[in-house]
């Protein structure tokens, strides 16, 4: 336990070098699925970005605007394989970016998929984020935003576990449900994002990491959310580049299905930038541009002024 709560406090150092307010842990009275497995939280930097795994206390991290202008709000999922959360570059760096734009937002240290961990660990990303929708919901009023226009952006696994919430709402999964409070996202933005779990396009490492290599046919079909989208399935935002060794047609799937189901949706590929690249500016070319357009999306919506 001692080395739980040292590891945690190292997190919360970290996160105080950035614009974070405020800290929401989202099971207070117990984490639900936890085996009392005593391990510390693992944090490391290597190659400038920041890699947490064991996370046994999920949380929220509340970024708030000096200057708000903007009474939408955005949870933010780092991506990371469901192997471990990069909650530097697609997480604080991203919350910080809203709130330069007058955008509350939240990143969410969400529970990764171990067995080791978790009873029905696959179950446990996607708890932690309607667990998060739930909270800010009720407590919309204390954060200054509005319940009806709070979105959910996802990179990479961060983009699965985004449009899983985006198209698997009817479903409150685990053992914590509340039928009054809504866990659907009301937008949702997708960034180099895995979307299906098909053999033809999915990334191998995510799926495995969340299903397992031997995941059965209707667990791969009920983790491949292009199958999942509806009428409705919340107004969509898409980036990916073609040379991705996540597949671009991971967005184009998505981006079909919510044609078909008269979903708005915009979506963005550039020929290059490869994987991970947030908000780098590295000489990548014309992706580097993609929060641009986003943020032309989001003004587009209201979302943003």
């Amino acid at each position: 336990m001692k080395k739980i709560l040292i590891s945690l406090f190292l997190i919360n150092m970290l996160i105080a070098a950035h614009a974070q307010t405020d800290t929401i842990i989202l099971y207070p009275n117990g984490v639900p699925g936890l085996k009392g497995v005593q391990i510390p939280e693992d944090s490391q930097k290597s190659g400038g970005i920041t890699r947490v795994k064991d996370i046994t206390q999920p949380a929220v991290y509340v970024y708030q605007p000096k200057n708000k202008t903007s009474d939408a709000s955005v949870i933010i999922c780092p991506g990371g394989g469901y192997g471990i959360l990069a909650i530097d570059h697609e997480g604080y760096e991203i919350a910080e970016w809203f709130n330069n734009r007058g955008v509350t937002a939240f990143v969410l240290k969400n529970r990764l998929p171990q067995d080791e961990l978790f009873e029905n660990a696959e179950i446990r990303p996607l708890q932690d984020a309607q667990q998060a929708f739930r909270i800010i919901r009720k407590n919309a009023a204390k954060y200054g935003v509005s319940p009806d226009k709070i979105g959910i952006m996802g990179f990479s696994a961060g983009g699965h576990l985004a449009s899983t919430a985006s198209t698997h709402f009817n479903t409150q999964v685990g053992e914590i449900t509340d039928a009054t409070m809504s866990v659907r996202p009301d937008f949702s933005l997708l960034i180099y994002p895995v979307i299906t779990f098909g053999a033809v396009n999915t990334h191998s490492g995510t799926r495995d990491n969340l299903v397992g290599a031997n995941a059965t046919a209707d667990k791969i079909d009920l983790y491949s959310n292009e199958k999942h989208v509806t009428a409705e399935t919340p107004p969509t935002f898409l980036i990916s580049t073609t040379d991705d060794f996540v597949s671009p047609e991971n967005s184009i799937l998505y981006f079909q299905a919510c044609r078909t189901n008269k979903v708005p949706v915009e979506m963005h590929i550039y020929e290059k930038g490869g994987h991970g690249y947030a908000l780098k500016k590295n000489g990548l070319g014309p992706v580097e541009s993609w929060p641009e357009r986003m943020e032309d999306w989001l003004r587009e919506r209201k979302l943003m002024k």
